[in-house]
């Protein structure tokens, strides 16, 4: 597992990552509870959740020894807005494609 990961996509690659932040988005949780929930260790959970610090997608509150995390909302908006603008774009592209193939078979049947 890399040490540090600061893009939001590439945290997200891993789908024990993944399973943590769907767990953070559900409700905050500590190291602890997500790791009660895991096949692996907590030392495992805490580079997990270090990388999706890193990325910007959760944060920590220190409440005496327990470290809760949440999801940041603001990093999940970032990533969203890029996959919106990557699926605007991708949909441009699929009705100018789509409208080039239908005016070359007009121009066939002519």
């Amino acid at each position: 597992m890399p040490a540090r990961v600061a893009d939001g996509w590439a945290a997200l690659g891993d789908p024990t990552r993944r399973g943590i932040l769907a767990k953070l988005i559900e409700q905050p949780r500590s190291v602890t509870a997500l790791a009660q929930g895991l096949p692996i260790s907590r030392p495992a959970v805490s580079q997990h959740l270090r990388i999706l610090k890193d990325a910007d997608l959760v944060h920590v509150r220190v409440l005496g020894r327990e470290h809760v995390y949440a999801a940041k909302s603001d990093g999940l908006a970032r990533l969203r807005a890029e996959l919106d603008a990557f699926w605007s774009q991708a949909l441009a592209n699929f009705k100018i494609i789509t409208e080039e193939e239908n005016d070359k078979k007009i121009e066939d049947l002519q």
